[in-house]
């Protein structure tokens, strides 16, 4: 038998500032709250790990056979009222706590030292961060999350091999604050190698604060065009090559255009799609309730006409006073994929 030791009494006062004292400073009030707040981060974080430890062992142990193998666990959940992504949440930070605890880098009791966030920013952190952030809880500092992201930041702008040799050494000799070459690591990692060998070229002509800034701008617009052409069917025809197009909407200091037009057409492609959708939806129910009434329900019938224009071939929506009192007038037609082919070019002389 496992012997349960009982929890000691919980914390419930809190050394709140008054907020009717007039002679306490706005900066004093403030200070003393978020030191209050604090240590309610610190409280949720323990809370939370044992509670993932322990939504950890019900699932481990309905995963032992059985045909209804993992049915308990759900039921378990729907009775404490806790949905399946929290629960997996919860185990994962439980996971975490151990990794760190159990790998030596952090001391149990250590773990009262973190918010909950800069808690689980260390466990999604580099192990040499780890390591930094792990001895400096052990010595009794109290680890915040902006912490963690200026130590993570440092490390990556100081040793990230997506950045060229240039760049780190300045970093590395704080002529360039990592804070600032970082965002490029990340925009970098986003970009095919091509991409990102022409952006590091042009790092290592001039490797300045101003052009890691544009760099990282003109990274970010790149893949944010390249993720948004992916799913644009438009852009799907054999002849384009987004890339090269790419290549020559910098060459005209357009980039951001461009990427802003591919990102435009990705959402009014999404935006026609659920038109179509809730047009055919709409057409369906206003046939159905068309044939279900008659003469006996003159205002259903009257409801019916009223959104006729709405749920036929041609729809026509106001666009409201902002617009002048105008109306939209758009045409659906539904086509077959033969029927959207193009035309074959006429024969050479």
């Amino acid at each position: 038998m496992v012997a349960v030791v009982p929890p000691e009494p919980p914390l419930l006062h809190l050394d709140l500032p008054d907020p009717e004292q007039d002679d306490l400073s706005s900066l004093e009030f403030h200070a003393r709250l978020g030191q209050a707040w604090e240590l309610c981060d610190r409280f949720d974080l323990q809370t939370e790990i044992w509670r993932g430890r322990i939504l950890r062992a019900v699932r481990d142990r309905e995963k032992r056979g059985g045909e209804a193998r993992g049915a308990g666990f759900l039921q378990w959940l729907r009775e404490k009222e806790i949905s399946k992504t929290r629960a997996y949440g919860l185990i994962q930070l439980a996971e975490s706590a151990d990794n760190l605890v159990g790998g030596g880098l952090l001391e149990e009791q250590s773990v009262n030292n973190f918010s909950k966030r800069a808690f689980l920013d260390t466990a999604r952190a580099d192990p040499e961060v780890q390591q930094l952030i792990s001895e400096a809880a052990n010595e009794g500092q109290q680890i915040t999350r902006q912490q963690v992201r200026r130590l993570a930041e440092e490390f990556t702008a100081a040793t990230s091999p997506l950045l060229p040799e240039e760049i780190r050494e300045r970093t590395q000799s704080q002529l360039l604050p990592p804070k600032v070459v970082a965002p490029l690591v990340r925009e970098l990692a986003r970009l095919p190698e091509p991409q990102q060998e022409d952006l590091r070229r042009v790092l290592r002509e001039e490797p300045e604060l101003d052009r890691v800034k544009e760099v990282t701008h003109t990274a970010r617009w790149l893949s944010r065009a390249a993720e948004a052409g992916l799913a644009v069917r438009a852009l799907q025809g054999d002849d384009l090559d987004l890339d090269r197009s790419l290549e020559e909407a910098v060459r005209l200091d357009v980039l951001g255009l461009a990427a802003d037009l591919v990102h435009q057409a990705q959402q009014l492609e999404q935006a026609v799609l659920r038109l179509h959708t809730s047009w055919r939806r709409m057409g369906g129910l206003h046939e159905r309730l068309w044939l279900e009434s008659g003469s006996s329900t003159p205002n259903l019938r009257r409801l019916l006409q009223a959104l006729e224009p709405l749920s036929g071939s041609n729809l026509r929506v106001s666009l409201g006073e902002l617009a002048g009192g105008k109306r939209l007038r758009l045409q659906l037609a539904e086509e077959s994929a033969e029927q959207l082919e193009p035309p074959p070019l006429p024969p050479g002389p």
